[in-house]
């Protein structure tokens, strides 16, 4: 949990018939290339507001790479703009305009500069396509809007304010042709670089592993957006049996590893961790406890508990002002109507409550705002279900919103993420027996993902590891 995200105005869409960049087709287009740069800065922000971006260095080295593909990309002119999250997802994706993000999570899963290209070629197509402007012309063409991704029903999301066009963007998925697409024109471009296209095979392959693995994070899954990995294996398959290098193709695997040393793997504590219902956020030194049962997420944005039956949510996020001037603001929005109010600490902390009532397009939904300030900031605690539920859950929802507290457990104030370690081999050995040498924090079959190799794979002597510690 970091920042809250602020909404985005809705873009004006002009209709035009233009011929695609990176296809030549002609097609008919609700958005212009001003609007798609408008469209993508926004969004952009959204994401810049609410998460934290790696160090300089990762970041230089990343747009190094990418500059060279935008180089021999359609449409060189845009406003490109490459960033890397630090967030434990294993991800990727683009805003129109030239937006284009990488996860930490994604770095930390690769094993060379020829995987970072393919997967940043990958995204470079869907903005030389115009994927995202497709879209959006087909959802308009349909008079359906936009449909934006929330963790509950239409109802929830726009109270909570999870949901916003910049966001939603992220969840808006690409048909399959256009995922195909942008796998073709991300071949196009790592081999017009000299990258080895057998990357992006690796590629699928990691990410086909680490599905069937399991994985966390905050933003949407690679394969929750993309095809699957193993259809795509065979298509990048045909493409490099038809490929013709020039001269020898580059993978620059000591190169990129390097750049991974010391790296954050995995959830960082430090952001908020879960101990069973409770969350416990050692940095800003607070623990809040949802209902025994909830299902539970750290989003970048907020901390979300959702209900067994998916009817119910609470949510914990941050507010402006004292905890008075934020509860009236919150209640004195249109289509809420106020109800019981108290200006009752909170375990010592300064704090404000209100019951509430709120009209949506979907019906009534009823909770209890609360706001708490401590640590210099306040807290926003929002729990709300539809109106006719809510005296079911009325008494969870006070208990959760009144377990605010501060945190004083020292195992949980200090605890520490994992990171990855480089480990230079001085002679070859088996993975297995690097395993047993050099033993990880996390299971063996991952370890081996992580690195790209399977079980018994020789590793060559001067070649760098990953472990985890």
């Amino acid at each position: 949990m970091r920042r809250i995200v602020l909404p985005v105005a809705v873009i004006a869409l002009v209709s035009t018939c233009a011929t695609n960049p990176a296809t030549g087709r002609r097609e008919i287009s609700l958005v212009s290339e001003a609007q798609e740069i408008e469209i993508g800065k926004q969004g952009s922000q959204e994401i810049l507001q609410s998460m934290e971006l790696l160090p300089d260095g990762v970041q230089r080295y990343v747009r190094s790479v990418a500059t060279g593909l935008v180089g021999v990309a359609e449409r060189p002119n845009l406003p490109w703009n490459f960033y890397v999250l630090d967030d434990a997802s294993v991800n990727a994706f683009a805003f129109p305009g030239g937006f284009i993000f990488i996860t930490r999570g994604i770095m930390t899963h690769m094993n060379s500069e020829a995987e970072l290209a393919g997967v940043l070629g990958h995204e470079i197509g869907h903005v030389t396509a115009r994927h995202t402007a497709q879209q959006i012309t087909k959802a308009q063409l349909a008079q359906t809007g936009l449909v934006v991704g929330s963790l509950l029903s239409e109802t929830v999301a726009g109270l909570a304010g999870v949901a916003s066009t910049g966001l939603g963007l992220l969840f808006l998925k690409y048909g399959r042709d256009a995922e195909y697409q942008a796998d073709e024109l991300g071949f196009r471009y790592m081999t017009r670089r000299n990258y080895d296209p057998h990357a992006i095979s690796s590629m699928f392959t990691m990410l086909k592993r680490q599905g069937q693995l399991g994985g966390g994070g905050r933003l949407p899954e690679w394969q929750s957006t993309h095809p699957d990995p193993e259809n795509r294996v065979g298509r990048n398959e045909e493409r490099i049996a038809a490929f013709k290098p020039a001269g020898a193709v580059k993978t620059e695997r000591a190169e990129f590893v390097q750049q991974l040393d010391g790296m954050v793997f995995g959830e960082n504590p430090r952001d908020g961790f879960f101990d069973g219902n409770t969350f416990n956020h050692p940095d800003l030194k607070f623990r809040f406890v949802f209902p025994q049962g909830w299902k539970l997420q750290n989003q970048a944005t907020a901390v979300v508990g959702v209900s067994p039956q998916q009817d119910a949510i609470i949510q914990l996020g941050f507010a402006q002002g004292s905890p008075q001037d934020a509860l009236r603001q919150f209640l004195g929005q249109q289509g809420i109507a106020a109800g019981r109010t108290s200006s009752n600490p909170i375990n010592g902390l300064p704090a404000a409550t209100g019951e509430f009532q709120a009209q949506t397009q979907q019906g009534t939904v009823a909770g209890l705002a609360t706001y708490v300030q401590y640590g210099g900031r306040t807290f926003q605690l929002l729990a709300y279900t539809p109106n006719q539920k809510y005296q079911g859950y009325s008494n969870a929802f006070f208990a959760s919103l009144q377990s605010f507290n501060r945190l004083t457990d020292q195992s949980a104030l200090n605890v520490q993420p994992k990171r990855l370690n480089l480990v230079r081999l001085d002679r070859d050995m088996t993975i297995d027996a690097f395993h047993r040498a050099n033993p990880s924090s996390i299971p063996f079959e991952y370890l081996v993902v992580i690195n790209g190799v399977e079980p018994g794979a020789l590793l060559k002597a001067g070649s760098y590891v990953k472990q985890v510690k």
